[in-house]
């Protein structure tokens, strides 16, 4: 694979091979990267609620967001608001792009921008953004700054995408199998939080990985074709 420089994701941009909306600007365009924004929705972990039975602990893991939504307090700033990171908080962010991988020899990475994490501002990630795909990105925040209030704007610059160049085209098809089945994340409109294949989740919680491994492994002819592909 190779990286997308500064003149090969204009020319991408220009034949929608890459798309972002809104645009990005010249601040956002670096020598072989492109700086995302900080959007306006913050999704912010509850750890109690107030039930018949009196207010009660929550006590379900972040993995399981999509069934627990209540677990969650939505966030949506307004134009001119901040949003003040506590500390040791965590919080989940999303991008102010909505980014569109269109040419089927092209993924992405995310990262960081280190003058976010210089700020005392973890940013988890190192991700793929996978070839096809469409949406806003949602990445996590946390507050390692010891006892200060880390102040951040809608618009700041908080990670970058890097574009990779495929050794060869997938499919549409191909694109869209992670694993066994289609991609799990969702061109919605909004960002979304879904978990990993319910039968992959459910064997690894059962401490099944052998069974996983046996049920799930890839058959003499899938090894074949694969072989056959690659070369």
């Amino acid at each position: 694979m190779s990286v997308l420089t500064r003149n090969d994701i204009v020319q991408a941009l220009a034949k929608g091979d890459i798309r972002f909306t809104p645009e990005i600007d010249k601040f956002q365009l670096q020598p072989h990267a492109v700086d995302l924004r900080l959007g306006y929705t913050f999704l912010i972990p509850r750890n109690w609620t107030l039930d018949a039975q009196g207010r009660r602990a929550i006590k379900v893991a972040i993995d399981d967001a999509l069934a627990h939504r209540e677990q969650f307090d939505e966030i949506q700033l307004q134009e001119g608001q901040y949003f003040d990171l506590l500390p040791n908080e965590f919080v989940i962010a999303t991008s102010l792009e909505r980014i569109e991988i269109n040419a089927m020899n092209l993924m992405a990475i995310l990262f960081p921008r280190t003058s976010t994490n210089r700020r005392g501002i973890d940013l988890s990630l190192s991700g793929i953004i996978d070839t096809g795909y469409k949406g806003q990105l949602i990445f996590p925040m946390k507050n390692e700054a010891g006892d200060q209030v880390v102040r951040i704007y809608p618009g700041e610059r908080v990670c970058q995408v890097i574009f990779e160049e495929l050794r060869s085209p997938l499919t549409a098809e191909e694109a869209n199998l992670h694993g066994i089945t289609a991609a799990k994340y969702t061109d919605s409109g909004s960002p979304s939080l879904v978990l990993d294949k319910d039968e992959e989740r459910q064997l690894l919680v059962a401490g099944k990985l052998e069974e996983l491994k046996k049920r799930y492994g890839l058959t003499t002819t899938e090894h074949s074709e694969l072989s056959q592909n690659i070369l």
